[in-house]
């Protein structure tokens, strides 16, 4: 549809609808999808100053309130007075003050939200525990369980950690007692694990703050074991009992199956194979098993075609409608992201209806900001960007796009139109915050969501029928589970097929500018892609040779495929751990940590020609930084092992000497003050100074090393956490040499592989010119933090992460350090 002066929604990729009630000049009524925009404006620009002030003091947020209140009222009065000035408005929807009006929209949405905030703020804050947690006070909660447990694992010394979202609804500790209604984050053993949702406990540990931007006020370190208060209501009884039926039932499936259905239908991904859920992340397929607002829309879908098949009066199928939607999202647990996703699931299928499509956009704005004041901290929350782009995709794009697909297809597929567009839209509009999640960019991703889409419907569909009838009649529970099964094992093949395909992902900046970038070359290909495709077609030979020269131009003429000459400084692509190789001699270098993987440490050593390490330096005792050792210890002649004194996990430090000992190679310590001359490589110890009992206390004892070799000097912060990281900024303040050589470095490998978890000031006064994040791809951590990451640009660093640029090497040349990566 199209509007007289407005742009063009062909040249937006036919977002338009060809069959709106369109008048017979050709142009459109107002409130189509298009010219909508104007009313999911106001939602956006006021969910982005929240995004940018969640988390403020209380008084900012009703300061921000009040100016918006007042730019809304003037706004208003000036567009009365522009439609009083140029007479009745046209077929425009900037004119006769339209836009003085969307404005003065968006401040009101913007003053109502940061009153929401408040009201939320000052909420939280009655009672003692703001005041409680930030002395880091021992008290007793009162709790209710709000989610599902996350562990911890798989690397890091982080084996058993158990986080857990919980309400709390008293506190008594040092001396005081009151009421408290705020959410917790607890953090403990396996104990905590075993309470099951809308459970009622009483907890006891040491509290602390909790990061001001998310969504919890304190965290709670639990210790010993929770009472038990009172038992979970009937409807949480009865959704577990709905669960534990659907996983009893899917136990005799396939592994990929197993762990895949509950998936998909409760976002139960605690049974997915640990290589499957890595190939869903590197082809983008992860949001198919986390309760996504696709998965509500085929519950929806199945069920108003289920009504229309029976013959339902149309009045009544929006109530049943909404009556297996809150089943389903008591079924799937109604924590946020559910609750988002229940959300935008019933919004998107309205985009899928060619009658309803009009209210398709005001009907997400309205949702936008409902979400937002209902729970202000999902502004903050990627998933919710993702749901809410995913939308829009859906709204503007699924049948204009399936139409064109479908016209395009032989006259019995055109139905599968809709279907194929819709994972294209979702992942075009989707695509510039993925980035910020992934740091790259998937090339196999539309294709693996194109071939995955038609097979989420059946087996979401035959998941729930195995969820009610597994309390019914178990032997048709069981054959549905199986006939779940077979799309399920496809959706996994899929993902395993196409997360091998060679350069399946393409590296692309971090962070908003990568992000904004990704955007507006999106926005350009929907409103120029007709434009540049006839001129192809029209002039190819000219446009082949601009591409050929542009390609020229942009694709490194040498990636690292071999030792370099002149390397100096090697960080060693090892997944999500730490290698780095110092360079002593000819063929031989210090290893400073030895990764998670005896066989990725040992091909890193063997790139580089390495035949000898003058010593190996274990920073700390995680298995991410000591497992892969005996990669290294084999087949080559080894110095010594040196280590932190403080011997935390005990397990690990145990193996280490075991391994040593078993090569004959003494074990020793380092400590603050020590110093190393290996050759060409000499290095000064700075950390540890002594035992941190604050934060991880194996994190913060890793050995920090001020390193250097020929002319690249390096500091090595290991995995020190914040308190560390502080003794070092004050150690540094205080110790002359130490002062005078925080200007010199070329390059730092930061701390605990780019988690939030560090010390800006420390950070801010090293300020090398390089950053180095030792990270793995699609690692469990979230690492690299988008905080970590601002961090450094913020500062002045380049960042240089090894999930994206494999190996990181420093070459000296004629006297000058330059960086050289094998992607």
């Amino acid at each position: 549809m199209t509007a007289r002066g407005a742009p063009s929604v062909e040249a937006a990729g036919e977002a338009a609808e060809r069959s709106a009630s369109a008048e017979p000049g050709g142009s459109a009524e107002p409130g189509g999808s298009v010219g909508d925009v104007r009313l999911l404006a106001p939602a956006l620009l006021a969910w982005a100053v929240l995004a940018g002030t969640v988390g403020l003091g209380t008084g900012v947020h009703l300061t921000l309130a009040a100016g918006a209140g007042v730019g809304a009222l003037l706004g208003l009065r000036g567009a009365r007075r522009r439609v009083h000035r140029v007479g009745p408005p046209r077929n425009h929807w900037l004119e006769g003050g339209a836009t003085l009006r969307v404005l003065a929209l968006a401040l009101a949405v913007t003053a109502l939200l940061q009153v929401a905030v408040a009201g939320h703020q000052l909420r939280r804050g009655a009672g003692p525990l703001d005041d409680l947690a930030a002395d880091r006070a021992v008290v007793t909660l009162d709790v209710v369980v709000t989610g599902e447990p996350i562990r911890l694992s798989g690397g890091g010394g982080r084996e058993g950690v158990v986080l857990l979202r919980a309400r709390a609804e008293r506190v008594v500790g040092r001396g005081q007692s009151g009421p408290a209604a705020a959410p917790v984050l607890l953090r403990g053993d396996e104990r905590l694990a075993r309470m099951p949702w809308r459970e009622s406990a009483r907890v006891s540990g040491r509290l602390a703050p909790a990061d001001p931007w998310g969504g919890e006020l304190v965290v709670l370190r639990v210790s010993g074991d929770p009472q038990r208060r009172a038992p979970p209501g009937a409807v949480a009884g009865a959704a577990e009992h709905l669960r534990s039926g659907l996983r009893s039932v899917t136990d005799g499936l396939p592994a990929d199956a197993r762990g895949l259905l509950p998936g998909l239908v409760i976002g139960d991904t605690s049974r997915t194979p640990e290589d499957l859920t890595a190939a869903m992340l590197g082809t983008g397929m992860t949001h198919l098993t986390a309760v996504s607002g696709s998965n509500v829309a085929v519950v929806l879908g199945l069920v108003l075609g289920l009504c229309a098949l029976v013959g339902m009066p149309r009045l009544l199928r929006p109530v049943l409608a909404l009556a297996a939607l809150a089943g389903f999202v008591v079924l799937a647990r109604p924590e946020p992201s559910v609750v988002r996703a229940a959300v935008m699931g019933g919004i998107g299928l309205i985009g899928l209806s060619r009658s309803r499509r009009a209210a398709g956009l005001p009907l997400l704005g309205g949702a936008v900001v409902l979400v937002l004041a209902v729970d202000p901290w999902m502004s903050r929350s990627y998933g919710f960007a993702l749901s809410s782009l995913a939308t829009v995709g859906l709204l503007l794009f699924t049948r204009p796009w399936g139409d064109a697909i479908g016209r395009r297809l032989p006259p019995r597929l055109a139905a599968l139109g809709p279907a194929v567009a819709v994972p294209v839209a979702a992942q075009v509009t989707c695509a510039p915050v993925v980035v910020l999640l992934a740091g790259s960019v998937s090339v196999v991703g539309v294709l693996a969501n194109l071939l995955a889409a038609p097979l989420v419907a059946p087996a979401t569909v035959a998941g729930v029928a195995a969820a009610l009838l597994a309390v019914l009649v178990r032997p048709l529970a069981v054959v549905a589970a199986w006939v779940g099964a077979i799309p399920t094992l496809a959706i996994a093949g899929v993902a395993r097929a196409l997360a091998d395909v060679p350069g399946g992902t393409l590296p692309w900046p971090d962070g908003g500018r990568g992000a904004l970038l990704l955007a507006g070359l999106t926005v350009g290909a929907l409103l120029l892609g007709r434009w540049v495709g006839h001129s192809v077609a029209a002039r190819p030979l000219p446009v082949l040779g601009v591409a050929l020269v542009a390609g020229a131009l942009l694709v490194p003429t040498r990636p690292v495929t071999g030792p370099p000459a002149g390397w100096r400084v090697v960080f060693c692509d090892v997944g999500q751990g730490d290698a780095a190789l110092l360079r002593s001699g000819p063929t031989s270098a210090v290893l400073v940590d030895a990764g998670p993987d005896p066989p990725v440490v040992d091909r890193c050593l063997r790139r580089y020609g390495v035949a000898r390490l003058d010593a190996v330096v274990l920073t700390h005792f995680h298995a991410d930084h000591v497992e892969g050792l005996p990669g290294a210890l084999d087949g080559r002649a080894v110095g010594r092992v040196l280590t932190t004194p403080v011997r935390d996990p005990a397990t690990q430090a145990r193996d280490v000497d075991r391994w040593s000992r078993a090569h004959g190679i003494p074990v020793g310590e380092l400590g603050a003050g020590d110093r190393l001359d290996l050759g060409t490589v000499h290095a000064h110890v700075w950390a540890p100074a002594r035992r941190i009992d604050a934060g991880s206390v194996p994190n913060n004892a890793s050995v920090v090393l001020a390193a250097r070799t020929g002319a690249v000097d390096v500091l090595l912060l290991g995995d020190v956490e914040r308190e560390a990281a502080h003794d070092l900024l004050l150690r540094a303040r205080r110790d002359p040499a130490m002062a005078a050589r925080v200007d010199d470095f070329d390059a730092v490998k930061t701390p605990h592989h780019g988690s939030a978890n560090l010390d800006a000031d420390l950070m801010a006064l090293v300020r090398a010119p390089v950053a180095v994040v030792s990270v793995g791809k699609d690692n469990d951590y979230g690492h690299p933090t988008a905080r970590h990451l601002a961090m450094l640009r913020q500062d002045g660093y380049t960042a240089y992460r090894t999930d994206l640029r494999g190996d990181v090497v420093l070459v000296e040349r004629g006297g000058e350090v330059g960086v050289m990566t094998t992607r």
